[in-house]
């Protein structure tokens, strides 16, 4: 039964937090076994990254019944595989498109889309969100209930409140990490990168934990982008036309391997043609020969019967004398 009253929106509200929260920590602890230091990750500064909560929420709404539809492991650990890899590449994209910055690549790891999603973290979204819908949701909607109404929407509203905040500094601070990437006179991207981290350093605590946080962080800045874009373009183009001339070219070889096929036909016809000319010529003279051989054979044997004849009656006559 589809479910979507404010209720339940605040409890996925909360639910998105907590394992905001969950992300935040797991990403802490692999950076600070990394580092041998604390990292405060994300995009964010409190302690939470979202991507991780949104990507609980969508499949909790996809196959956790909130739509209708309990889905099974199968089900469960494909739906997590497909909708949080989709929500990671996104985030990389529109980050990326935003603030002229890659903030995590994946180009080295085996099975990689561009660098923004590989296959080792897909197969861990799939895990988790069978973990999660099937042994931590239950437990979560056994928690709600022992929640009043008044205290979901509060808390959800003051969540709300708290990351609508966050996302107005952050996005504020990061137009600076911006700004500083596309006033770089650097030709090369990795030369910006080190660049860029250096000032972040030397800047204040918030900015200084931007850097901190994305230790990997590489520069696009916007006239790099553009050329890169232009020279993709005038590729793409030099591509399209010599695939026209390509054509072209293949076109008029064909039509030429077809006057020329044409041409040597009739040629082979003609020559054909001309030795069983040649043959029935032979072969008549042939039969002509024939012919005139048998007449002589039969007009030379009429003359031998004609003479044996002539002898038979030569002896017939002498007998009777």
């Amino acid at each position: 039964m589809l479910d979507f009253s404010l209720t339940t929106i605040g409890k996925l509200i909360i639910e998105m937090f907590i394992f905001s929260c969950a992300g935040w920590l797991m990403e802490v602890t692999l950076k600070s076994i990394q580092y041998h230091r604390f990292i405060n990750r994300g995009f964010l500064i409190g302690p939470y990254c979202p991507i991780y909560g949104c990507g609980v929420v969508a499949v909790t709404v996809i196959v956790g019944g909130i739509i209708g539809y309990e889905g099974g492991y199968v089900e469960t650990f494909l739906t997590g595989f497909v909708i949080c890899g989709a929500l990671e590449y996104f985030v990389s994209w529109y980050m990326e498109k935003l603030f002229h910055a890659r903030w995590w690549d994946y180009s080295t790891k085996p099975m990689n889309l561009n660098g923004r999603i590989w296959i080792g973290n897909l197969i861990l979204f799939g895990l988790g969100s069978v973990v999660i819908i099937k042994l931590i949701d239950p437990a979560m909607v056994r928690l709600f209930r022992s929640w009043s109404n008044t205290m979901i929407m509060c808390s959800a509203g003051a969540i709300t409140v708290l990351l609508a905040a966050d996302n107005v500094v952050s996005h504020f601070l990061m137009n600076i990490v911006k700004k500083e990437i596309d006033n770089r006179e650097e030709d090369n991207t990795e030369e910006i990168s080190l660049k860029v981290k250096e000032l972040l350093s030397n800047h204040k605590l918030l900015l200084r934990r931007i850097q901190a946080a994305y230790p990997n962080l590489q520069a696009r800045p916007g006239y790099l982008t553009k050329q890169l874009k232009e020279a993709k373009h005038e590729m793409k183009e030099a591509t399209k036309k010599a695939k026209a001339e390509l054509k072209a070219a293949t076109k008029a070889a064909k039509a030429e391997f077809m006057q020329i096929a044409g041409n040597a036909k009739i040629e082979l016809e003609s020559a054909a043609n001309e030795t069983r000319q040649e043959v029935g010529k032979l072969f008549g003279e042939n039969a002509k020969e024939r012919e005139a051989r048998l007449a002589k054979s039969r007009a030379e044997l009429a003359a031998a019967k004609e003479q044996l004849l002539k002898i038979q009656e030569k002896f017939t006559y002498h007998g009777k004398k």
